[in-house]
């Protein structure tokens, strides 16, 4: 990060984001209370505010817990903190709801470095990615306020995803971009009004939606089939700041249970055994920043160039030779009838 410091409402969609019902673009979680799932769910009052000891709720580093919100870290240079649920998840379907408010005294690109939201096998465990582990297992969601990598074209501030099974790195010089599935810019920081993220994760599908411009609606922003998750892991939150700061807060995170119908064979799986992983027709490698936040197909590098010119050439060389087998052939058919 600037010096130190991983579906939804696809086909059914979002409707309460935290505070209550909010007009949705889509249909999402009805919201109701059956639905919420308190022992995951972090909201006001906090229980244990000001103190070392939240029910259900561990957390450590410059995280400071207040009447009004979760300060993961304050505007300082170099501070991380992050706050874990110490009940793990059993659902196969869920919907994560989370009011969070990223601001400070810095000016344009001159502020950092960003907020994680997580589903992973680890907690507690301090790091180099936004103030969390690195080599993680699970899901990360990304809210990244500083860009690191000068020669990119995507706008900041910018949210992304990155599934992991243990295997990959956060390449914070690159923004993460070689690891990253799917993103979207998003103007969420030193906002007037509230500001809303909410992940799906739905029968393989993994969507993130937003409400940060103050319309009441929620806006897509990564829509992925093909993921696997565990059930088993924890939710959490983490920051961090180095050379740059600003104050990351979450005020609440609410998580719902999804009622989803799965296929039979699904009852034989046993879902804390599962590996994180995504099924892609190609590496999140092979893509590049597009200005819109999308992204498009990369560039011929000079290794596909080779590919393509070695394959036309076999492609020559072989059609020649069939040319020629076949001309040969005719020749000596006619001179039978000589």
């Amino acid at each position: 990060m600037a010096a130190g410091a991983g579906g939804l409402l696809a086909a059914t969609a979002l409707l309460l984001a935290v505070a209550g019902p909010r007009p949705a673009p889509a249909e999402l979680t009805d919201g109701n209370s059956e639905h919420l799932k308190r022992e995951h769910s972090l909201m006001k009052p906090y229980q244990g505010a000001g103190s070392a000891a939240m029910p259900l709720w561990d957390f450590q580093g410059s995280t400071m817990v207040t009447s009004q919100y979760v300060r993961l870290t304050p505007d300082e240079r170099s501070r991380e903190g992050s706050i874990w649920n110490r009940m793990p998840c059993f659902l196969k379907d869920w919907e994560l709801h989370v009011h969070f408010k990223i601001h400070g005294a810095g000016k344009k690109n001159l502020h950092g470095d960003g907020l994680a939201l997580w589903y992973t096998q680890e907690r507690l465990v301090p790091g180099p990615v936004f103030g969390s582990k690195d080599n993680f297992h699970g899901l990360a969601i990304f809210l990244d306020t500083y860009p690191n990598d000068e020669a990119t074209e995507r706008v900041f501030p910018y949210i992304s995803a990155m599934v992991n099974n243990g295997s990959l790195t956060y390449d914070h010089s690159k923004d993460g971009r070689w690891t990253e599935l799917a993103g979207c810019t998003a103007d969420l920081r030193n906002q007037n009004h509230d500001t809303f993220l909410a992940i799906r994760y739905s029968r393989g599908r993994l969507t993130v939606m937003t409400d940060v411009e103050d319309k009441n609606e929620w806006k897509n922003c990564i829509d992925i089939a093909g993921v696997q998750l565990p059930t088993g892991y924890f939710f959490g939150a983490s920051a961090g700041t180095g050379d740059l700061s600003d104050n990351h807060d979450i005020i609440s995170m609410k998580l719902f249970q999804l009622m989803v119908e799965h296929p039979l064979e699904d009852e034989t799986v046993d879902w804390t055994k599962i590996e994180p992983s995504v099924s892609l027709l190609k590496s999140p490698k092979d893509n590049v920043d597009d200005p819109t936040g999308n992204f498009r197909s990369g560039p011929l590098t000079g290794w596909k160039v080779f590919l393509l010119l070695l394959c036309a050439l076999l492609g020559i060389i072989v059609c020649a030779v069939v040319g020629a087998v076949v001309f040969q052939k005719r020749q000596e058919r006619n001179k039978r009838f000589y």
